[in-house]
């Protein structure tokens, strides 16, 4: 179960409207930094992380979904956060798709490679279109949350 491991319900947020990847990550950093689970204050920190992250290629893996993730030595373990976008934005995805779906994974420091499992993981429950297109469905964050959380339980089943 790596979504629930991840994610919570506060960490799970429907149909929110940003119009660029730039506001995609300014609100993922102001977010984490309000958040009990991180010890970041500069939000500018993380939008620094995930930029240079993104410079060494695109977070987005196609069909609407990006996987933005970074390593940092403010959180003490892994975090998630799940978004869905009212409106799709570029991402330069592989298959030129803008992006409406967004899972971010913060990792500490020193987890050098434990996310690359996790990642691909992900990658291959995302690549199923009944799971993008039941988490496209969800029009309130709590149903969002246990929309994947449900079905990566059914998956493991």
């Amino acid at each position: 179960m790596i979504l629930d491991t991840l994610l919570s319900p506060e960490r799970s947020l429907a149909k929110l409207d940003l119009s660029s990847k730039k506001k995609v990550f300014e609100f993922i950093a102001d977010f984490f930094t309000a958040s009990e689970q991180t010890q970041l204050h500069q939000p500018d920190q993380l939008v620094d992380l995930l930029t240079s992250r993104e410079k060494l290629g695109s977070t987005a893996i196609g069909k609407g979904i990006a996987i933005p993730h970074c390593r940092c030595a403010k959180v003490s373990e892994p975090i998630g956060l799940l978004m869905t976008l009212e409106k799709p934005v570029g991402f330069d995805a592989p298959d030129d798709q803008k992006v409406d779906i967004i899972l971010v994974i913060v990792v500490p420091d020193e987890n050098h490679d434990t996310h690359l499992p996790m990642l691909t993981n992900l990658a291959s429950l995302f690549d199923s279109l009944d799971f993008r297109n039941q988490i496209r469905k969800a029009q309130t964050s709590e149903e969002l949350y246990y929309t994947v959380i449900n079905f990566e339980r059914r998956a493991e089943q």
